[in-house]
């Protein structure tokens, strides 16, 4: 190599290594970032999978309506995060269960129950139902817990 001006490699400018820099720095964070999505995506996966695990081992006529309670809450709302309490199906909203799916088996009890915490805004004056008994899921039942579930996290 000869010493002329137009030959002579200087290295990157101070404005360069600068932006380069800024650019490491960007990947690093973006990379840390999709870690922790994917860490909370895979634990919702996760729950989402025990919840349908759960209701799978219900007895026949338990687990056709929880199966069909699911379908209309995640549809409904999805903005609630399946996941089991106390053993039963669950629908959360920021950590906190706003319903619940309780089949007649687990506390051999004559029908199942859809319930509501009190995180679930369901009020209406001084009173109102929190738990709704169910015996079969119908067209019209759909209907009325799709209702409650938008109400619920509204």
């Amino acid at each position: 190599m000869s010493n002329t001006e137009s030959s002579t490699y200087e290295g990157f400018t101070a404005e360069e290594r600068a932006a380069m820099k800024e650019h490491a720095q960007e990947q690093k964070k973006a990379v840390r970032r999709s870690s922790r999505a994917d860490k909370a995506a895979d634990k919702a996966a996760e729950e989402a999978r025990d919840v349908l695990a759960k209701i799978a081992e219900m007895q026949d006529s338990d687990r056709i309506m929880a199966e069909r309670v699911h379908a209309v809450i995640t549809a409904s709302a999805p903005v609630l995060a399946p996941k089991l309490w106390y053993g039963m199906p669950a629908y959360a909203m920021n950590g906190k269960i706003v319903c619940f799916f309780q089949s007649a088996a687990k506390f051999k009890s004559r029908y199942a129950t859809l319930g509501f915490n009190d995180s679930a805004k369901l009020d209406e004056g001084t009173m109102w139902p929190a738990a709704f008994a169910l015996t079969e899921v119908t067209p019209e039942v759909e209907t009325r817990i799709s209702e409650l579930v938008k109400r619920a996290v509204s």
